[in-house]
């Protein structure tokens, strides 16, 4: 079967090893414990509608730019805001995502996702609930701003059921993206699709151990982005990828304590250490400006003696 490009067929079929592997059993122990965390702190975080209103109440307060009238257009909004709502929301992901490879603290929280040994659909639930928090923000913040700039400009005519039709598109995508992206069956568009759409198998890549695969493919669905910022590779024919960290980076293995508890400490470590590099080079600056003063002083005085 083909479809830009190939399928590999070898072991397609339900795999004990890997569903049944104690990295699997991590990202469904994961998956119960962050739905419950997130139950619990999701009423207190940010959301579309709170971002929403206040980008719709800061363009109304505002005189430069001013609604359209969209009467002739009002059949196509439905498909302009969708467009845009999927695109602004696939960009925001790549850009996170891209940060908390790029960012210390934050690669702290995000390891724990590539800490998978094998990848099954369930492993898109393998993270910490500090990077769940995020995604969180990030979705309220980049989709609240689509949803309260079309409003605004539309004068008011963006519908609820737009929104709500544009969400569970995008969320149906993504879902069903990840299922074909977190798994052991490689799957290829081909280079020239590879440019445009990131595949279930680049997806594997941005997984492997390999070094020369790290910080590569953060696309979730367009490859575009990957492509302008220089991190886009594609997938090879019959392409054996090991997956997971390395040993020096992989101190939680599949220990559900560890995972939860040893990001905190590194993230807190890493903060503490630029906090004190930055005292110490302000207290050094300090020092050397005292001791130039100091200089100066006496200059003034030997030529006062003198």
């Amino acid at each position: 079967m083909l479809f830009y490009g190939y399928i590999v067929l070898e072991n397609i079929h339900f795999d004990k090893k890997i569903y049944f592997s104690k990295s699997s059993f991590v990202d469904y122990s994961l998956y119960v414990f962050n739905s419950l965390i997130m139950i619990i702190f999701s009423p207190i975080l940010l959301s579309q509608l709170v971002i929403a209103t206040f980008i719709f109440e800061f363009m109304y307060a505002q005189n430069i730019i001013e609604p359209i009238s969209i009467n002739y257009l009002s059949i196509f909004l439905p498909i302009i805001f969708t467009i845009c709502f999927f695109i602004v929301d696939d960009f925001s992901k790549f850009l996170v995502h891209m940060l908390m490879h790029k960012i210390k603290f934050l690669w702290c929280f995000h390891k724990i996702h590539h800490s998978a040994e094998v990848l099954t659909p369930m492993t898109v639930f393998r993270t910490h609930p500090i990077e769940g928090v995020i995604f969180v923000l990030r979705n309220a913040i980049s989709q609240g701003a689509v949803i309260g700039i079309f409003f605004f400009i539309s004068s008011g005519e963006l519908s609820l059921v737009t929104v709500l039709g544009a969400n569970l598109f995008s969320f149906i995508f993504h879902l069903l993206g990840s299922n074909l992206r977190h798994s052991h069956i490689s799957i290829s568009y081909g280079k020239l699709v590879e440019k445009i759409l990131i595949s279930p198998a680049q997806h594997q890549i941005h997984h492997s151990v390999d070094k020369k695969h790290h910080d590569k493919n953060f696309g979730v669905t367009f490859a575009i982005w990957d492509y302008f910022f220089n991190t886009l590779v594609y997938s090879q024919s019959n392409q054996k990828i090991k997956y997971g960290l390395l040993d020096e980076e992989n101190y939680s293995r599949n220990n559900i304590f560890k995972i939860y508890l040893f990001p905190i400490i590194e993230c807190f470590t890493l903060i503490l250490n630029s906090i004190f590099k930055s005292f110490k080079c302000i207290y050094g600056y300090l020092l050397n400006l005292k001791a130039h003063k100091l200089n100066k002083n006496n200059k003034v005085l030997q030529n006062e003696n003198s």
